[in-house]
């Protein structure tokens, strides 16, 4: 028995030194993951010794999501990232400083409950998307959408995590009991998100589709744990992806943190291969960043670990990790760097092929070159 395991040992040290002989220098791994990472901090101004610098300057991640209430502290409007219109706009300038321009700066600007931009802070109101959505109108849609675009791209923001397509259901929590939703109707679900994505693309700003393959039917939330979607969910939710795909609109598809048997009986989409490579990716022709929903989000830390989880969520196809660093689980401000010592060992391992890297990396490329066009 003992021959037997010290057999399997030499085995995997010999594949792993194997993996590790045939990848690039540690800079170039490093790099490559911590692109892929879309980090959150603390505080409404930076300067060189802030954990902003640390993570854009230092570890160089590809983006950095921003908030106006710190649900990690004193949870009072304000009390994260956006207080005035100069503030926001003053601090991403200087993100994108030290970042040469090919920074991928993100909010929540759905409108309506889920506004980061608020009229406290001097941006004009958004009503939610169930409001528009009932109110049936284009000139409508359009003109809320170029008031949340302009918003944005004046205040240094280029990635809208937003809009929501998922279909209503009045009983949803996350989804239908707080507006978000356009519709019921999966065509005008699509028709009144394209309106909302044209108008940001005349602004230079990208935006997100969520959340893949759809939560509106979900009876609970995956912020506060496991949610199964496997007796609720529909295949008509996949149409307002489907169809907005096929326009040529997406740039970026966030991914749910639900347990869905119907489409892989084993993992919750965000960490599923059969979802995001088989359904979006194969099925829907997708093709573009893939941005998964915070990780440290009960749905999914609660099941996993934090290092299984990025295994298997980068596996699947997932270009962007979120990790907000705002959420229930707690703040820590090393977090971003640990992130990465976990991925490049796990490419060192073998774990994560480097080519799953590589073409993340090339897809937030095509990305960022799309907006400065």
């Amino acid at each position: 028995m003992k021959r037997i395991l010290l057999s399997i040992a030499v085995a995997v040290a010999t594949v792993t030194q194997s993996v590790a002989a045939s990848l690039p220098a540690d800079s170039v791994l490093r790099r490559y993951a911590a692109q892929m990472l879309m980090v959150g901090f603390k505080g409404d101004t930076v300067d060189e010794a802030s954990d902003a610098a640390r993570y854009v300057r230092d570890l160089h991640v590809g983006s950095i999501v921003l908030f106006d209430v710190d649900l990690t502290g004193s949870a009072k409007i304000g009390s994260r990232n956006i207080t005035s219109v100069s503030q926001l706009q003053a601090l991403t300038s200087q993100l994108q400083k030290w970042a040469g321009g090919r920074l991928l700066i993100a909010t929540d600007q759905e409108g309506g409950r889920v506004a980061r931009l608020k009229p406290q802070y001097g941006f004009e109101p958004v009503p939610s998307a169930e409001y528009v959505g009932k109110a049936g109108s284009e000139d409508t849609t359009r003109f809320y959408g170029r008031r949340i675009a302009t918003q944005l791209a004046s205040s240094g923001i280029n990635l809208n995590l937003a809009p929501v397509v998922d279909i209503t259901h009045p009983d949803c929590p996350a989804i239908g009991k707080l507006q978000r939703g356009f519709s019921t109707d999966p065509a005008t679900v699509a028709q009144q998100a394209g309106w909302i994505i044209d108008e940001a693309h005349k602004q230079h700003v990208a935006c997100t589709i969520k959340h893949f393959p759809g939560h509106g039917s979900a009876t609970a939330d995956s912020h506060w744990g496991f949610v199964d979607v496997t007796n609720t969910w529909q295949p008509q939710e996949l149409e307002p992806f489907k169809r907005l795909i096929k326009q040529g609109k997406v740039d970026v598809v966030m991914t749910a943190h639900i347990f869905n048997r119907q489409l892989d009986p084993d993992y919750p989409a965000t960490l599923s291969r059969k979802i995001i490579d088989g359904v979006l990716r194969k099925q829907l022709g997708y093709d573009g960043v893939v941005l998964t929903d915070d990780m440290y989000m009960e749905g999914i830390i609660k099941q996993y670990s934090i290092r299984k989880a990025l295994i298997l969520a980068i596996n699947a196809g997932a270009d962007l990790i979120c990790v907000g660093n705002n959420i229930s689980t707690g703040f820590e401000a090393d977090r971003p760097f640990r992130l990465v010592d976990i991925i490049v060992d796990a490419v060192k391992r073998g774990q994560i092929p480097y080519g799953r890297l590589v073409q993340s990396h090339k897809r937030i490329e095509k990305l960022l070159n799309s907006l400065n066009k």
